[in-house]
């Protein structure tokens, strides 16, 4: 009995991968509307800059992207740890094997 769930625990990250990538897509969604929105209130226009927009200067194109990135961690870091503590809640293991994070 003790190999059965010794290999069980060996599957579960495999299994993960599917619910990850999901998982992970959904936060690339919700950060993504979520910095729009953030853009919207700080600045009063619909659209970010780009950093390829001529019209654009250095301190805006940075301004957008280091608020985008701070945005797109925090969201991707929530919703990876609800994601994890799920699995665990529903299969009582954790679904990484070991410490380290992702690669």
């Amino acid at each position: 009995m003790a190999k059965k769930s010794k290999k069980a625990k060996k599957k579960l990250p495999l299994a993960y991968k599917p619910i990850g990538f999901a998982l992970g897509w959904t936060s690339g969604t919700v950060a993504g509307m979520a910095f729009q929105k953030t853009w919207k209130v700080i600045r009063k226009e619909d659209d970010a800059p780009d950093a390829l927009d001529r019209d654009r200067g250095w301190g805006e194109i940075l301004l957008a992207a280091a608020i985008q990135g701070a945005i797109f961690a925090v969201v991707r870091s929530a919703v990876d740890r609800a994601g994890a503590k799920a699995i665990e809640r529903s299969t009582g293991t954790w679904p990484v094997p070991d410490k380290g994070g992702r690669d």
